[in-house]
């Protein structure tokens, strides 16, 4: 199946039977057709911002990859997980977009692990900007997710006397948080919310492992709308996470695809950043935490009182819909959090579904990833973070691996040190 996406008046050659048409910045036509973006191009207009050209276009393909990584399950594969992708996407501006191919296909396949073959073509959206456009006077732009870490990044971008611009990605169950923590932070944030409310038909695939580039798209056409960036300044572009979920080990060899994400890895980052610098988008990506463990980044934020206030108010859990808005407190995201508390030494006073982890049972010290994580730990204390399946880490596009396993060993050991004190033997 190919996935074909663009406007609704982008023209295509004749559609095969087998392939899926999806409408970008409006709604489908027929019940067979997707569609993606249906609201964000007329409540980006109508904030009157400007973004430059291409990073309409990014946005555009971020769209398209959203649409295909929702219509092509995995369980469809040959091997179950591992999908071939064939993706249209009209664009402005084809000729530039298709020297780009590969370097897109790579930092997709590494992204969500599935082989992407790309083509571009014409008639893709370019909307005329604003005759008087607004030019936000932020300095920087910051991805607020209603998670912990990015709360603490945002906190700490403002301690630093720096004046963030927020831009979310509408989630169900943190939509409000969002604006809550937008409206608290430094006195108030300029916020930009954006829903991609990707509609494709049939059964979807729930991984989802291509989230982070429609996020950062945002974050682009954000950064290029500030009045910094059409003054032909950079504007830096962060996208806050600690080191041990950023670089995500799998823990245990059977969790080599389908556990371990790659949302924020440093090589995808770093092809991003490739494609933002030959597309000459004057936006620098930066992860200031990438060497932190999560329970580092809340003992070094730098308002200490504010974040005792709300840290418990953020969102970190994998299953958080599925379990009424609530946080599980034994997925491995979850585990990170209850750790860095622990760590912190202050109180949670998250609610969690599971929060004895100490009963000996399926549901809690013997739950998959409960298990894993001190099976890990366990690991790392014996025989020393080599002993773990350390695939994720790759000398050839990183550099020196000694950061990166240091903050590893860390954050690994404190999750050991949580799921000790909680009782998990």
């Amino acid at each position: 199946m190919r996935i074909i996406c663009g406007p609704s008046n982008s023209k295509f050659e004749r559609l095969r039977k087998d392939d899926l048409r999806c409408i970008l910045y409006g709604s489908a036509e027929n019940s067979y057709h997707g569609s993606a973006g249906g609201t964000l191009l007329k409540h980006v207009q109508s904030l009157k911002l400007s973004p430059a050209p291409r990073a309409w276009d990014l946005l555009s393909l971020a769209l398209s990859v959203i649409c295909a990584d929702t219509a092509v399950r995995r369980g469809e594969s040959p091997d179950g997980w591992t999908r071939q992708i064939s993706l249209t996407v009209a664009v402005s501006d084809p000729d530039f977009w298709t020297t780009q191919r590969s370097l897109i296909e790579d930092q997709l396949k590494f992204l969500t692990t599935d082989l992407w073959a790309l083509q571009f073509v014409g008639y893709g959206l370019y909307p005329k900007p604003s005759k008087v456009p607004k030019l936000p006077d932020g300095d920087c732009v910051t991805l607020l997710s209603g998670g912990l870490d990015s709360f603490v990044g945002a906190i700490d971008l403002v301690a630093d006397g720096k004046a963030p611009f927020a831009v979310s990605q509408v989630a169900a169950g943190d939509k409000q948080s969002q604006a809550d923590f937008a409206a608290k932070i430094g006195g108030g944030l300029n916020h930009l919310q954006l829903n991609h409310n990707v509609k494709c038909p049939g059964e979807n695939e729930r991984s989802q492992r291509a989230r982070s580039f429609i996020f950062l798209a945002y974050g682009v056409l954000a950064a290029s709308a500030q009045k910094h960036y059409h003054d032909g300044e950079r504007v830096d572009l962060y996208i806050c996470e600690n080191g041990l979920i950023s670089i995500n080990p799998p823990l245990t060899p059977a969790r080599l695809g389908s556990l371990s994400t790659r949302t924020t890895h440093p090589v995808f980052l770093g092809l991003f950043q490739r494609l933002l610098d030959v597309a000459e988008l004057r936006i620098a990506v930066r992860n200031p935490y990438q060497f932190r463990t999560k329970g580092e980044m809340l003992l070094e934020c730098k308002d200490q009182a504010f974040l005792r206030k709300h840290a418990a108010e953020t969102t970190s859990c994998g299953r958080y819909a599925r379990n009424g808005w609530q946080h599980c407190g034994r997925c491995f995201p979850c585990l990170i959090r209850r750790a860095a508390f622990h760590a912190w030494g202050k109180d949670d006073r998250t609610k969690y579904v599971y929060a004895d982890l100490s009963k000996n049972d399926s549901q809690h010290a013997r739950y998959d990833d409960v298990r894993c994580a001190a099976m890990a730990a366990a690991l790392v204390d014996a025989d020393g973070l080599d002993a773990l399946a350390t695939n994720n880490l790759n000398a050839l596009a990183m550099g020196d691996l000694t950061p990166y396993k240091a903050i590893l060993t860390r954050g690994i050991r404190e999750v050991g040190q949580f799921l000790a004190a909680a009782g998990v033997r």
